[in-house]
């Protein structure tokens, strides 16, 4: 509709102002990627801190019902309000997690046996795109075994992630699986996260180690470093606090949270690190006062 006679607006077109969108992409590996990929990698990551953390209950998939996670129902809407991302199944989220809530979801995609089973490193892919799409996830989380012996078909299951991610513009977390007979050195961290980087994976959990610094120089798209085994609080916080000191861009606790006895206020200690800058000593006075 044309400006009528005496009610023009004159119009600013900032002349001695730059192009304000001309920024590199905040999030590590991820300027050449289009803006429905940037898109999620954005509700992931923090902008500010450039950092995440994230809550993993998808423990059940493989190992049932996990002492702190019976009652999922009534653990996550503590934690909605402090953590960035839930990483869970689409099981678990659709029957325990609020669509009302704001975290963004990363979706644990791949599958296998149960604990009754000894090499628990043969999964499948276990939902399909239209299901992912589906449930607006952020993130496929995709379990990788690198020197066991499904190593070959959970990189397969990777790389067909990592294609159906690029065709719908849904990043991918490969998830770097250490089992009983692996290695947990710098030396085997450096071979996994950097084999699935440059498979395509736009985000590598894994987890903290000596040298880990180098860990993640080697590695070009960002690291975020699982808890692991429950440890006493004190201790996860300064895991947390050196992982993060070390260039990590994340971390993502399961049972350092949900097996606390304040998981609530762990889970906050924990932020306090990723997004503030709070060091290891500072988290822990948090978690005891609140």
């Amino acid at each position: 509709m044309a400006d009528l006679d005496g009610m023009k607006v004159a119009k600013n077109y900032h002349l001695n102002e730059e192009f304000a969108n001309n920024k590199a992409f905040f999030v590590k590996g991820a300027n050449a990627l289009d803006w429905g990929m940037q898109k999620h990698l954005a509700r992931i990551f923090n902008p500010k801190s450039k950092n995440t953390v994230m809550f993993a209950f998808d423990h059940g998939y493989f190992m049932g019902s996990t002492s702190g996670l019976e009652r999922l129902d009534l653990l996550i809407p503590q934690l909605a309000d402090t953590v960035d991302v839930f990483m869970g199944t689409r099981g678990a989220l659709r029957s325990c997690v609020s669509p009302s809530f704001n975290n963004a979801i990363a979706l644990r995609v791949s599958s296998g046996s149960s604990v009754l089973n000894d090499d628990l490193s043969h999964e499948v892919v276990a939902v399909d795109i239209e299901d992912s799409i589906r449930m607006n996830a952020d993130c496929l989380a995709v379990q990788t075994f690198i020197g066991a012996d499904g190593q070959l078909s959970s990189l397969d299951n990777l790389s067909k992630c990592v294609n159906l991610g690029y065709r719908y513009s849904i990043p991918v977390m490969g998830v770097v699986a250490v089992g009983k007979q692996m290695e947990r050195t710098s030396r085997f961290f450096k071979l996994a996260t950097r084999m699935l980087a440059e498979l395509g994976a736009n985000i590598i959990k894994t987890y903290y180690c000596e040298n880990f610094e180098e860990v993640v120089a080697a590695c070009p798209v960002p690291i975020v470093v699982a808890g692991g085994k429950k440890l006493a609080e004190k201790d996860a916080l300064d895991l947390a606090y050196r992982a993060i000191s070390e260039g990590a861009h994340g971390l993502d606790m399961g049972r350092n949270i949900f097996q606390s006895e304040k998981p609530h206020a762990m889970a906050k200690a924990i932020s306090l690190i990723v997004h503030e800058g709070y060091n290891a000593a500072q988290a822990y006075d948090y978690y005891l006062n609140n």
